[in-house]
C-alpha cells in the first residue's frame, strides 16, 4: 500500500487518460504505456478515473481492473489519486475501500450536481468525510461541470473542520481571486492544504503567483507544466511565462469544450502515448480537418521550442 496523501503535496499531478481499442473495451496495454509517458516527462502524481478519464463510461469491474493497472505501472513511485463518482455513501465506501487497498493514495470527490446552498455543499462533504473518515480527501471544485458553485466561505469551512480533506483540485474559472482567498485564509492561520489548478492550465502562470501549489490536469504535454513549475520555483519567472506562451495555442485548443478530449487523445496517440485516440461512445471523433489542425499546432510549438532554446 502506497503512503497516503499528504497536505503539502506540490508539483504536478496528471490527470490520466484513459486508452480504448478501437472495439471500446479498455487498453490495459496502452495504459501502461501511457502511465510510463507521464512518468518519464516528470510527473510527481497521477490521478485516474477522473473527468477526464471518461470514468462514468466504465463499469465498476472496468474502473477497478484499469485502477489496478496503473497502479502496478506506478507500483509506487509517485502518488495516485482516484476520482469517485458515487454520490452514495455505501458505495463510494466500498470503491475508495478498494483503491485505497489497492495503492491509491487520496480520493477526490466533487460535489454532488443539485446542490445549491453553502449549508448544502458542507452537508455533502461533512457526509462525504465521515464515510471516508480514515481516507485523504480531494476536494474538486469545478462548477464549470457539476454545476456546483463552492464559495470561498464554504471551501475554508471544510479544509478547516475535515482533517481528512488534503488538497483542493481549483478550477474554477475566473478563479483567480478565489485562488488568493483560500491561501490568504490560510495565510491567517486557516489550515493550509494543497491546491493543485486544473482547466488544461489555460492561466497556470498567474495561478503559480495566486499560491498555486502546482497542477492537476491532463494537457498532453505534461513536461510544459513540469517545466514551467521548475523555472518558476527558481525565482526565473519570466522564463517561466516564455515557456508557457509557447504551448499556449495548443492548450487552449485542447480546451474546446465537447471535442477537447479528442483533441488530447490524438496528441497522446501522436506522442506515442497509447495505440488509439478513440473515446468510449458516445463521445465526439476527431476528423481529418481536426487532425491536420492539431499537426500544425504541434509543429508551431517545434518551431517555437527551438527559438526558445
Amino acid at each position: 500500500m502506497s503512503a497516503h496523501l499528504a497536505p503539502n503535496a506540490s508539483g504536478v499531478y496528471v490527470i490520466a487518460a484513459t486508452p480504448f481499442t478501437p472495439e471500446g473495451t479498455v487498453d490495459h496495454d496502452s495504459a501502461r504505456r501511457l502511465t510510463d509517458f507521464y512518468l518519464e516527462r516528470g510527473a510527481d502524481g497521477l490521478t485516474i478515473l477522473g473527468i477526464l478519464g471518461e470514468q462514468q463510461k466504465l463499469s465498476p469491474d472496468e474502473s477497478f481492473e484499469f485502477a489496478q493497472t496503473v497502479l502496478a505501472q506506478v507500483a509506487d513511485r509517485v502518488p495516485v489519486i482516484v476520482g469517485a463518482a458515487s454520490p452514495y455513501l455505501d458505495n463510494l465506501r466500498s470503491f475508495a475501500g478498494r483503491m485505497m487497498d489497492a495503492g491509491a493514495a487520496a480520493i477526490m470527490v466533487a460535489p454532488m450536481p443539485g446542490l445549491r446552498s453553502d449549508d448544502q455543499v458542507y452537508g455533502f462533504y461533512q457526509r462525504v468525510c465521515g464515510t471516508l473518515s480514515d481516507i485523504p480527501v480531494v476536494v474538486q471544485d469545478y462548477p464549470q461541470t457539476t454545476g456546483v458553485f463552492m464559495s470561498v466561505a464554504v471551501i475554508n469551512r471544510v479544509i478547516n473542520d475535515f482533517s481528512n480533506v488534503v488538497m483542493l483540485k481549483h478550477e474554477d474559472c475566473p478563479g483567480l481571486d478565489k485562488l488568493s482567498a483560500v491561501r490568504e485564509r490560510a495565510n491567517q492561520g486557516g489550515r493550509r492544504v494543497s491546491i493543485l489548478v486544473g482547466n488544461g492550465a489555460l492561466h497556470y502562470p498567474q495561478e503559480l503567483a495566486r499560491g498555486a501549489d502546482g497542477a492537476m490536469t491532463g494537457f498532453s504535454y505534461p513536461e510544459m507544466m513540469v517545466n514551467v513549475l521548475r523555472l518558476w520555483r527558481a525565482g526565473r519567472h519570466q522564463d517561466a511565462e516564455d515557456l508557457f506562451d509557447a504551448y499556449l495555442p495548443l492548450v487552449r485548443h485542447e480546451l474546446q469544450p465537447g471535442v477537447g478530449l479528442a483533441i488530447r487523445k490524438y496528441v497522446l496517440m501522436r506522442r506515442g502515448a497509447m495505440s488509439c485516440d478513440a473515446l468510449r461512445m458516445p463521445g465526439p471523433v476527431l476528423n481529418q480537418s481536426g487532425r491536420d489542425e492539431v499537426d500544425r499546432l504541434i509543429a508551431r510549438l517545434e518551431r517555437r521550442l527551438a527559438q526558445l532554446d
